[in-house]
Order: structure tokens, then sequence, then C-alpha cells
């Protein structure tokens, strides 16, 4: 029995590995569409890396802390900028991110611009009263005496491919159920840049969740410069006329090959738009969109129930309802933990996403 399951499990692991393999998706670099100058090729960790050595030398009362950020942190995003700007402004902090989100929130509403980062978002749960009770509401509570709006709080998230249950969930919904704060999540180093700046300059506390199986497959020129894009808006990434296809994050480089696949297979164009921010999200630039081509599919890697993709469907729906053609179908991930060697089975993956498309065109 011990030798049977000993195989089993082998072969489970192999048809994974293969199944990964036939599945990838792989990155599309792009330009950011304004110029802003003078570029350089950049992963999204350098990117990142980027704009924190922009804030720490432009600011000299702002700091950078979490877990093991000193020696650079387990994805390196913060390499060398203890070395750069000393230990009183790049630092670790104790393994507890209900202190490390605390003490954001207090250097912040010092007046400090605090980049807090959260290992990772699958640990983030400790911090979430923090963050709903005081980040969220400290300019509230206080008749806009105080605020910590000088807080953004980074947190690596979302599938890798050999994560599991704790380190490959992607939050976000529950953030974006919080009034006070903002949540974003870019699509790759030239947006993480930008966004990242915006966010960590704005009059409100934001969740920054960064896609972390893009931090080194992802790579394009990053203006070397600093550089902002705006929050709560929408960018349209591939123009079409038939579908609209809705996405934030690693999930905008599965809905390119969907465009792609429509287009080859089926002769259907897909308009395809990133949310980039999803509290507060930009409804006009995909009601615009959607009233266009009459049909909507959105996907994430979130577990369906309650996702954030209910509440986009929810809102365009509402919207768009004598423009729609077809329901709006969601495609996101099952209703159970993140699984392991079924990852692939877990995920909303081109052809789930695709086999959406053809019902939406076929209705």
């Amino acid at each position: 029995m011990d030798v049977l399951l000993r195989r089993t499990l082998i072969a489970l692991r192999k048809s994974h590995f293969r199944i990964n393999a036939r599945r990838s998706v792989s990155y599309v670099a792009e330009s950011l569409r304004e110029d802003h100058g003078e570029t350089r090729k950049m992963t999204l960790v350098e990117s990142l890396r980027d704009a924190m050595d922009i804030t720490l030398s432009k600011d000299s009362t702002s700091i950078v802390f979490g877990e093991d950020i000193a020696f650079g942190g387990v994805f390196r995003c913060t390499d060398g900028l203890l070395e750069k700007y000393g230990s009183h402004r790049v630092f670790n902090s104790p393994l507890c991110e209900q202190g490390i989100v605390g003490f954001g929130i207090g250097a912040a509403t010092a007046g400090v611009v605090s980049v807090a980062e959260i290992q990772f978002a699958d640990y983030i749960y400790p911090a979430f009263d923090q963050v709903v009770n005081e980040a969220g509401k400290y300019r509230y509570r206080s008749g806009g005496l105080f605020n910590c709006g000088p807080l953004t709080i980074r947190a690596p998230c979302g599938a890798v491919g050999h994560g599991a249950l704790y380190h490959s969930q992607s939050p976000e919904a529950f953030f974006a159920h919080i009034p006070g704060i903002k949540v974003v999540i870019p699509r790759g180093p030239a947006q993480a840049k930008g966004l990242l700046l915006a966010s960590i300059q704005d009059n409100n506390p934001v969740v920054f969740f960064e896609p972390k199986i893009l931090y080194r497959s992802a790579a394009e020129e990053v203006p070397v410069g600093e550089y902002t894009l705006p929050l709560s808006k929408a960018e349209v990434v591939v123009q079409g006329d038939d579908v609209t296809l809705v996405g934030y994050g690693h999930q905008i480089q599965v809905l390119r090959e969907v465009c792609d696949m429509a287009r080859e297979q089926l002769g259907i164009s897909c308009e395809l738009v990133d949310l980039r921010t999803i509290l507060p999200w930009d409804q006009e630039t995909l009601a615009q969109s959607v009233c266009k081509t009459g049909r909507m599919v959105i996907a994430h890697e979130a577990p369906l129930t309650q996702g954030f993709a209910s509440e986009v469907t929810s809102a365009i729906q509402n919207e768009c309802f004598l423009d729609l053609e077809a329901p709006i179908q969601r495609v996101c991930g099952w209703d159970t933990p993140f699984p392991h060697i079924f990852e692939p089975f877990y995920l909303p993956d081109k052809h789930r996403c695709f086999e959406a498309v053809k019902l939406v065109t076929n209705y």
C-alpha cells in the first residue's frame, strides 16, 4: 500500500509540472503611453526597489520596514537600500504583522512617509483590524485632525506555481470592503513603479498588492526618473469590439493570450481592461467598454464567492443592463483552500477564460 501510494503521489507531481508547463503564460513587455524620459530595462522587483529608492532619496523622513527588509527581503525588493540610507530608515520589524501595520499607522500619523512590507499577503490577516479600524478610520474618527495618509502597505500576492495554501492567496476582496483606504494591484514593472510612487504620495493609506509570480518573470523598459500613474483609473490595454475582458495584476497576462486565441480561433475582437485600482475602482471606463461590446468576462485568482468580480458584475449589470447581449461571466479560483499539486486546475487559466468568451458570444 505504501509503495502504491508513493507511486501515485510521484505520478501526480509529475503531472502537475507537465500541466504547469503547458498552461504557463509568457509576460508581454509593454511601454507606457506617456513619455517619461530615459528608460532602463527592469524586472518588477527592480522597478519596485527603484520607486522606494526615489522616495527615500526625495524625502528624508521616509522609512521602509518589515520582516527581513534590512538584508533585502525574501524577494530582494529592498536589496541595497539599507547600505544606501542607513538602519534608521530601512530596518527589520519583529515577525508580527499587526505590529508592522500598527507601527506604520503611528509613524504616518506623525507625518512620516511609511512604506511597510508584509512578507506574504497570506499573512496580512493578523493586521486586518489595524487596517480596518485604525488606518481606514483615523481621519474620520478625529474629524480630520489626524490621518495616516502617508502609509503604504506592500504585500506579495497570488499563485507562483508551488506556494500551496499559505503562499498563494489573493485577499484583495477583503480590503476592497474597507472605506478610507485604497487598494492597488499592478500588472507589470512600468505600471508598478508609477502606481507605487502614486500610492506613496497619495494622502490616503494604500494597500499595494504585488503579483509575486511577475517579480522576475516580467521585465520591460521602465523610466528611470520619478513618475506617477493615476490611481482609481482603469486602462484599456487592448482595443476591441465584441467582448470586454476585465482583470488586474497577473491575470491581465492571461487575458492577453485569451484576446489572441479569440481573434485567431473565433474571429472575435476582445477589449481588455485593466482595473489597476480596485478601491475606489473606475466604473466609468469599464461601463463605456461594456456598452460598446455588449458582453463581459471578468477573471481573478481569488475564490469565486464574494470575490471582487461579484462587485464589478453587479455594478456593470446595473449600469449597462440594456446594452448587455449575454449574462456577465466570472472566471475565478474555486471556493476551496488554495491547492498545491492541483493548482493548475484551480487557476482561471486561458482555457477557462476562453470558454467563457465562447459562452457569451454564443448566448
